[in-house]
């Protein structure tokens, strides 16, 4: 871990915290104060060789519990007026109008500017403050000026190319986001897909279908995320509202649901992200402790790698990539769902309880929105707050797009050993290769006190270290409450020895002085129905090896659609096998009382069963399928009656499709020879009556006739 990074954020932070405290905004410098104190902290445990840490971090905590009163009572400055929140969205339009001016969408740019023209003049007619009725017509002139310029340089523009036809609506064509993903319904040629190939393969008719499908959850369609999206459009006139309503609350939420708001309803100076930082994410009474766990984790991964984990899934975002506050409510998350990115589209609304406190995930700066709206989207998939729960494999996936592995570190598992499960991932958490969170089993109430856990709960790891064979995980509980109380804990006086606290840099006294206090949260027990399966294959030596990969479910009578990818230190191809079938005919036939003669074991009526006759005429490969009432079980023969060439020449004379199977059953011969065949379709009780199918799958035409 490089200290430096944890040292200057220290210094930015400190100065950002003595800046908001000169100026009164004390609730502010105890966001910073923090900050400060954490990155400080980190800066220890990386190796810091600055003076006086310590010292330092005890100054910021003590100013934090000397502003706590002054915050209490500090009233906070009034919100927004109506007209001031007007002004904020037809700023927002002008700005967009003008990136889209920029970008020579000149359609685009006049509509917005002509939003704003209309919406500043409205506004200027409801206000008697003469400031802001100066502001506001200014706009509305620049505006205007910018939207005539506009069309009259369209105008003549349009008369020197009239006979180019210009299309109506962006093309979805993908963008460096994710794979190519196409629309186009024509079929195409399935290939192997080279590991070493950029981004951009073009996905089979079969996987659109599948993509396309899939894109639907919980009632509400998600599309794959293209490079259209980036220019959907944020400005309105008026608050944006989700077109999908308002997410559903769970009980416990409705219980103490008052109204939803929006940012400009609780605080006046609505802001985006201050800074992604793990420390300031709080979980309230929703049950998605791994998602928020998750959530912590990879932003204290982009903290400390600079690598854009949370602030890149967030839209809009101004000229530097940064997502940025929509006064006007409307935000765009990108997930990774269902095989692909996609995007999900979310107003600002927020519920709250009637002291006006979210009930929601939300950040320790109440100003700052992006725990909530990360949230909110990722709820909102999920079909609302009242979510079950889940597990991080899912959750870290969806954000990040990293491969999930799970590792289970019970006595059950016989496969897990802790010391080399330990090393692995202290050397790839410090490489920067991982993100890891942990999660308890169930436990009962007073193993949950005695230890400080929550039962079935899932943590995010901030940091592995090891001191002379004593090993140490971070772990960042989502709720912010409920400490660790067992060994090492910071009320553990017998365990922190002077060298160990100098090694990690941690004073338990400073530990104890970080504020959490906030009432516990509600949450119930998580529900884990994970949809990733994850397996490794290791080759221990050299050379070519060739892999088949079947995928089945234990459910058989649902659809199922599914995503596969495959990762590799090196080249591959990865390819569906093709089937040798061209050629198939389908038979709809009927087991009457008459006709349902049973299996082979009631030899009276065996006979009445249905017989067809199918013949070949060249050698091949065949598959027959019978599929029947799922309630009884069902079975063939397939009989050999003659075959074209020398007598003898055939495989076998009867061949069954074995057990006796409820709904389904098949029979499949590699080679076949060129003849004539009788199959005799049976339930294994006679009497039973239904409709039943038989599929024949073949390389030849063949042709069947029913015989009784």
């Amino acid at each position: 871990m490089d200290a430096t990074v944890h040292e200057l954020d220290a210094v930015k932070f400190a100065q950002l915290a003595v800046q908001r405290d000169h100026s009164g905004r004390y609730q502010e410098a105890v966001f910073y104060y923090k900050e400060a104190a954490q990155a400080l902290i980190y800066a220890g445990m990386a190796g810091s060789n600055l003076e006086n840490i310590q010292e330092k971090i005890n100054e910021y905590l003590e100013r934090v519990q000397a502003l706590h009163s002054a915050v209490q009572s500090q009233n906070t400055d009034p919100l927004k007026s109506k007209q001031q929140l007007d002004l904020e969205r037809a700023h927002f339009l002008v700005t967009q109008a003008f990136d889209e001016d920029d970008k020579g969408n000149a359609e685009e740019a006049i509509e917005l500017y002509t939003e704003a023209v209309e919406l500043c003049l409205k506004t200027a007619t409801e206000t008697s403050e003469a400031g802001l009725q100066s502001k506001l017509k200014q706009l509305a002139r620049q505006a205007l000026d910018r939207a005539e310029a506009l069309k009259e340089s369209t105008s003549k523009s349009s008369q020197k190319k009239s006979t180019t036809a210009k299309p109506n609506h962006p093309v979805r064509t993908f963008f460096p986001l994710g794979p190519d993903f196409s629309l186009n319904d024509k079929p195409q040629t399935i290939r192997a897909v080279q590991a070493s190939e950029p981004q951009g393969q073009r996905y089979t008719a079969e996987e659109i279908e599948v993509l396309r499908k899939t894109s639907k959850i919980n009632g509400i369609e998600y599309v794959p995320f293209m490079s259209v999206d980036l220019r959907e459009r944020f400005a309105f006139p008026m608050p944006f509202s989700d077109k999908c309503g308002k997410l559903p609350l769970s009980p416990k939420q409705k219980a103490m649901f008052a109204k939803w708001v929006r940012p400009d309803d609780i605080t006046n100076n609505p802001t985006m992200i201050y800074t992604v930082s793990s420390f300031s994410i709080k979980q309230t009474i929703v049950s998605d402790c791994s998602f928020v766990a998750s959530l912590a984790i990879s932003a204290a991964y982009e903290r400390r790698y600079n690598k854009k984990l949370i602030t890149s899934i967030i839209y809009p975002q101004n000229k530097k990539g940064e997502p940025e506050y929509n006064p006007c409510g409307k935000y765009m998350v990108k997930l990774h769902i269902n095989g692909v990115p996609r995007k999900v589209i979310i107003d600002d609304q927020l519920p709250v309880d009637h002291s006006g406190e979210l009930l929601c995930s939300y950040s320790n700066n109440k100003n700052e929105l992006w725990v909530s709206l990360i949230e909110k989207a990722y709820m909102k998939v999920m079909g609302g707050y009242d979510f079950p729960g889940s597990n991080s494999n899912i959750d870290l996936h969806a954000l990040t797009g990293w491969i999930p592995e799970r590792i289970a570190m019970h006595s059950d598992n016989q496969a897990f050993n802790q010391d080399s499960t330990f090393r692995i991932l202290h050397q790839r958490f410090h490489k920067g290769d991982v993100l890891i969170t942990t999660a308890t089993g169930v436990m009962s109430e007073e193993e949950g006190e005695k230890w400080g856990l929550v039962p079935t709960h899932a943590y995010a790891v901030l940091d592995i270290r090891e001191y002379k064979g004593l090993r140490f995980l971070q772990l960042k509980n989502p709720w912010s409450h409920l400490r660790w109380k067992g060994r090492y804990s910071e009320n553990d006086t017998r365990n922190w020895t002077p060298d160990l606290q100098k090694y990690l840099n941690f004073d338990p006294r400073t530990a104890q002085k970080i504020d959490n206090a906030s009432p516990p949260p509600y949450i119930d027990g998580i529900r884990i129905n994970s949809p990733h399966y994850l397996t490794k294959i290791k080759m221990t030596s050299p050379g070519p090896y060739t892999f088949t990969l079947v995928v089945s479910q234990y459910e058989k009578q649902n659809t199922i659609h599914y995503t596969i990818r495959v990762y590799s230190m090196c080249k591959f191809t990865f390819s569906k096998i093709p089937t040798p079938y061209t050629i198939s005919k389908r038979v709809n036939g009927q087991w009457k009382s008459h006709s349902a003669g049973g299996c082979g074991n009631f030899r009276d009526t065996y006979k009445n069963n249905p017989i067809y006759q199918f013949q070949l005429d060249k050698n091949g490969p065949l598959l027959i399928e019978l599929r029947g009432p799922r309630q009884y079980s069902v079975g063939f023969e397939l009989i050999t009656v003659s075959t074209v060439g020398e007598p003898g020449s055939y495989g076998f004379q009867k061949k069954s499709s074995g057990d006796y199977r409820c709904g389904f059953c098949y029979l499949e011969v590699e080679n076949i020879v060129a003849g004539v065949y009788n199959i005799i379709p049976t339930t294994f009780l006679p009497q039973q009556e239904g409709p039943f199918f038989l599929d024949f799958n073949s390389t030849t035409p063949l042709k069947v006739s029913q015989l009784q």
